[in-house]
């Protein structure tokens, strides 16, 4: 795989944990909820729509390989969009 299209997947999964952990953030009501039934069916279908759409997208970046170091990008991504979201929550508080 050339340099580019590394640095590339690489920015691709930092946002996508970006995006995911925004899209988590979102659908907190629904992924905690206390109904078991509704619960389970929230965080499957966002589960596997979140996965396909990652690896639908990463085909057309580069063929769909997975590296360990793209799943680093999207956790990083994530503490990101966390750290972010906690942040703000603290500026509305105050």
């Amino acid at each position: 795989m050339s340099l580019k299209t590394q640095i590339i997947s690489l920015l691709f999964s930092l946002f996508y944990g970006i995006f995911f952990g925004f899209l988590i953030t979102l659908n907190y009501k629904y992924i905690y909820n206390k109904k078991m039934l509704l619960k389970t069916l929230t965080t499957f279908f966002f589960i596997i729509v979140n996965v396909f759409l990652y690896f639908i997208i990463l085909i057309y970046i580069n063929n769909g390989i997975i590296h360990i170091y793209l799943l680093f990008m999207i956790l990083f991504g994530y503490i990101i969009e966390f750290n972010i979201h906690r942040y703000i929550e603290r500026k509305k508080k105050k």
